[in-house]
């Protein structure tokens, strides 16, 4: 039986036929006409000014970090449950990472847990649009405001996820999205960072290039980086922003169905939530078992892959990893993330696909 992945890249739109035209062209490196126009599509789409892209999200995390200053000895707030680039990012900097607990179902940042980390030397927040929900925004810029702190969107797994109908990528000073090839819009590798502030796009284009003065060729005063995304990469991302409507609507088509068929499982299994006032894109669709730890997790994981069904464990917490391993107790986070796991979740999914991994799932739960 045809294994089912957790996650592909559809290419089916103009993809091939853009990515030759810059063969056919020669321009295939960081300069050329689809750089701008991924861009600009990118930005539109957002409802921002400024796209700037990037090599990859974990760099434009980076770019967006230096162009709004953070340097050694400054902290910026992010949640403990998140991919790695996000404390990353900020490592990079010669920063802290702080960690804040997340809210259950969602897992994104608590705000009512913010204002008791902040110290002098908290420059920033940095909320996560975990899995395609997005933060509780309201409550955290407000917080934001009112200590004087900026705020960076982690978007990377969250394109087009909205708040009161504004989408991610608009709320705050800027956001970053990444373009790995398991997400909504792909590239292979990519990233953006958005903004609708002129001067933090032009520190971030001058940042991304090495830090070139952008009116005298080869002449740095500031130290750069070379962060810079390929033309090839762009026209593959052009490409996917002209089916991205059908991508959303492929994902709430599979929310549907898998709300439908894993709704007899409701004893066992907590489904994803969508809260008031904003829009899930499901980037993945995340269930956590009610019952049991990480060892039972992972249990119904293996059994799920010996009937065909690859799944992925939700993100480790930060502070269970090495690198930013605390000896403190984060409830939510070491309850939810152990529980948590990531179905199928892309375009080529069938209904039968979705049925097929619900009954997969039946019978792994009950092992």
């Amino acid at each position: 039986m045809k294994r089912i992945s957790v996650a592909e890249p559809k290419l089916q739109g103009n993809e091939r036929k853009y990515v030759l035209d810059c063969l056919d062209s020669n321009w295939i490196s960081s300069n050329g006409k689809y750089i701008g126009a991924f861009e600009a599509a990118f930005a539109s789409f957002c409802g921002v000014k400024h796209a700037i892209a990037a090599n990859n999200g974990t760099t434009a995390l980076h770019l967006a970090l230096v162009a709004l200053g953070l340097n050694a000895g400054d902290e910026v707030i992010i949640p403990t449950v998140t991919y790695i680039a996000t404390a990353n990012a900020v490592r990079y900097c010669g920063a802290t990472p702080v960690l804040v607990d997340v809210c259950p179902g969602t897992m994104n940042i608590d705000p009512m847990q913010l204002e008791q980390h902040i110290t002098p030397r908290t420059r920033g927040i940095i909320p996560v649009h975990l899995y395609g929900h997005p933060a509780d925004m309201a409550p955290l810029t407000e917080i934001a405001r009112k200590h004087g702190l900026w705020v960076l969107e982690d978007a990377a797994e969250a394109h087009g996820a909205e708040v009161a109908g504004r989408r991610v990528g608009s709320l705050t000073e800027c956001a970053t999205f990444s373009f790995f090839g398991n997400k909504i819009v792909t590239t292979g590798e990519g990233g953006m960072v958005t903004t609708n502030d002129d001067a933090l796009a032009a520190k971030l284009r001058q940042f991304r290039g090495q830090g070139v003065d952008p009116q005298r060729r080869y002449w740095f005063p500031v130290v750069g980086y070379n962060y810079r995304m390929t033309n090839i990469q762009a026209a593959i991302g052009l490409a996917q922003m002209e089916t991205i409507d059908a991508a959303l609507e492929d994902r709430q088509r599979l929310a549907k169905l898998y709300h439908k068929a894993l709704a007899p499982l409701a004893d066992a299994l907590v489904l994803p939530e969508e809260q008031s006032g904003m829009r899930h894109v499901y980037w993945m669709y995340t269930v956590f078992l009610r019952d049991g730890g990480e060892e039972r997790r992972d249990s119904v994981m293996r059994a799920l892959d010996e009937l065909g069904i690859e799944t992925r464990p939700v993100f480790y917490p930060m502070h269970v990893l090495p690198p930013y391993k605390e000896d403190k107790a984060y409830p939510v986070a070491d309850s939810w993330a152990q529980r948590g796991m990531n179905l199928p979740t892309h375009q080529f999914m069938s209904a039968e696909d979705v049925e097929r991994v619900a009954t997969a799932l039946t019978q792994a739960l009950t092992l």
